[in-house]
């Protein structure tokens, strides 16, 4: 046991519009980083989408090819993973609810019914850049999303540091 030291979790919820592309990039990228710093046991992470386009029959669509291979180039697997809807019970239930852009936050917020919230945020926020992350299933640039998204990621865990929530 651990003796009855209890450790808080930090509960992270990646979002973007499908759920195959740029979030799963994101929750999967995050979990990497967070085995290599050795605190995955501080963490619980998720993704999941606005729209049910990638979900049939209630079951969802694999993470896209693409965005598969690009993770794997970097050594990272996202296998098993399937796309989910976000649900307003994952309003009370994350920490943080990070979207990949503008659209995604809106839409979430109607999702969930909580506007202008500091939960929902904006993944390049945290590196102080305003910008979206680019969605490759139009653009088919899955390397920049990958950069943009590792950016990110990287800069959320250094203010989950800097906020002594790790």
């Amino acid at each position: 046991g651990n003796s009855g030291v209890s450790i808080m979790t930090v509960k992270v919820l990646f979002i973007c519009h499908g759920n195959i592309c740029r979030s799963p990039m994101a929750e999967f990228i995050f979990k990497d980083i967070v085995k290599n710093k050795g605190t995955s046991h501080l963490f619980e992470i998720a993704s999941a989408a606005t729209s049910t386009e990638e979900i049939w029959n209630g079951v969802g669509n694999p993470v896209f090819p693409p965005a598969r291979a690009e993770l794997a180039k970097h050594g990272i697997s996202c296998e098993g993973k399937r796309a989910r809807q976000i649900i307003p019970s994952d309003y009370d239930y994350y920490d943080f609810l990070i979207c990949m852009d503008s659209m995604n936050v809106r839409n979430a917020e109607r999702i969930l019914g909580h506007k202008g919230n500091s939960k929902l945020r904006k993944l390049l926020e945290f590196a102080a850049r305003a910008d979206d992350v680019a969605d490759p299933w139009y653009t088919n640039r899955f390397d920049v999303t990958y950069n943009d998204v590792l950016e990110g990621c990287s800069a959320f865990y250094k203010y989950l540091e800097q906020n002594k929530m790790i």
